[in-house]
Parts: C-alpha cells; structure tokens; sequence
C-alpha cells in the first residue's frame, strides 16, 4: 500500500513537473514569437519609410529633371527660334531653320512629358524605367549611354523594383556628376534565380580605401538600400579605370518585414 502511495506520489511529481515545463517551454516560445513579431513589425515600419524617402527621392530627382529641361535645353531651343523668327523676317529662306528647331522643341516636350507623368512613371518597367534615363543622358549629351537586357524578363516586386531604380539612379548621377566619364554600359541579366544589374563608367575612379566621406556615404546608402530588399550592392573602382556596381537582387527571398 505505502509503495503504491509512494508510486502515485511520483508519478504526480513527474506530471507536475512536465506541466510546469509545458508552461515554461510555451512562455519562451510565446515571448520568442512576440519579439519576432516586433522585429518585423519594426523591419516593415523601416521598409516603408525608406520607401517613402526613396519615393521622394526619386521625386525630386525627376523635378530637378525637368526644371534644367525647361531652362537650359527647352529654353535654350525656343530662344533660338524666337532669333531665327526675326532673322527669317528679312530671309525668308531661313525659316526652314525655324522649322527644325520648333520640331526640335516639340520633340523634346514629347520626351519630357513621360517625366511629368506620374501615372506613366508609375506604370513603367524596372527596364522601361532605366532605358528612360540612357536615352535622356543621350538625347541631352550629358554622356554616351548604353543598356542592354539579357535573359527572359522577369516580374519583380513593384516596392523592390523602385529601390533597385533609386540605387542605381543614384549611380547614374555620381557619374555624371563626379566622374568625367564619356561613356556610361549598363547590363541587365534576368537570370533564373535572380537579377543581375551592372553598370561601368569610364571616368576617373578613385581609390576606395581612401575614399572621401561623400563617397563613402553614397556606397553605404546604396547598400542599405539594397538590404531592405535582401538585395547585394557592390562597388569597384580604381583610380584611372573608372567605376563599377553590381546589385544582385533574388526573386524568391522575402522583402524585410514582409514575411508570411
């Protein structure tokens, strides 16, 4: 009887024990899933800011865009119109010039117009989005621009495509900007698994274990631009052999703060 009495003692030990174990397991657990919880909630708040600034950015890139059209090119065009009208008054055989540079004009507002679309903007392509910006740098002789697209086209997250636009837009304007290059070759390769973005200038380069702090700063803003998408952002250059990114982007991981 007392060993029966001892048995059943035991037995209520070891169950009272392996409830509090329960409960102490299901706390940590509770705890470990509230404060993942928190980090993504944390990880989404900072993603949408960051999208919001990216969006503004990009924003104000585009303005500043389309104010240096209006005034020096656009501007420029109609002032030498406005000339060739008051020449062509005495010779007639010059209005053919006119002709041209108010086609010129014309032409150019066509092009800008895509620019002060918002809804055209915001429909386009990652590709349709960057083949915009060459042929800009093109048509205004800023530098001599080329992209080309390899692989199968693929569709990417449309939040994830307007950062990967921000990071290299920023590198178009560091180059035309700072680097002196002539000549700017952009690739974009659809790859199976995941996107690869390289873009080289021919400019001056510079020495990244010495860098400035501009360009330090630059490169770290285009790496953490890159990680609120799980995207890798790397930056070559030497002095005299110009500079180069590569932004590797990969269509399956989840974007931060936005897992299941």
């Amino acid at each position: 009887m007392q060993q029966q009495e001892t048995a059943i003692l035991i037995a209520s030990i070891i169950l009272i024990v392996l409830v509090v174990l329960i409960i102490f397991l299901f706390l940590i657990f509770q705890k470990r899933k509230n404060s993942l919880l928190e980090q993504q909630a944390a990880a989404k708040k900072a993603f949408e800011k960051a999208l919001a600034e990216t969006q503004i950015e990009i924003r104000e890139e585009t303005l500043r865009n389309i104010s240096w059209e209006l005034h020096d090119n656009i501007g420029q065009l109609l002032t030498l119109a406005k000339i060739q009208v008051n020449i062509a008054q005495d010779d007639p055989e010059r209005l053919p010039e006119v002709t041209d540079t108010i086609s010129k004009s014309l032409k150019e507002l066509r092009a800008l117009s895509k620019l002060i679309n918002p809804d055209a903007i915001k429909n386009l392509s990652l590709t349709e989005a960057l083949s915009l910006e060459i042929e800009r740098f093109n048509r205004l002789q800023f530098i001599a621009a080329t992209m080309n697209v390899e692989g199968e086209l693929r569709l990417i997250d449309g939040k994830a495509e307007i950062i990967i636009f921000r990071i290299l837009q920023e590198f178009f304007s560091n180059t035309i900007k700072h680097s002196k290059a002539d000549e700017l070759n952009v690739l974009v390769h659809y790859k199976t698994d995941r996107l690869e973005i390289k873009a080289r200038d021919n400019g001056i380069g510079f020495n990244q274990h010495t860098a400035s702090p501009r360009q330090g700063i630059g490169l770290l803003n285009m790496q953490s631009r890159g990680k609120l998408i799980n995207a890798v952002v790397k930056l070559h250059s030497r002095e005299g052999e110009g500079t180069a990114i590569l932004l590797t982007y990969y269509y399956k991981k989840p974007i931060a703060g936005m897992e299941a």
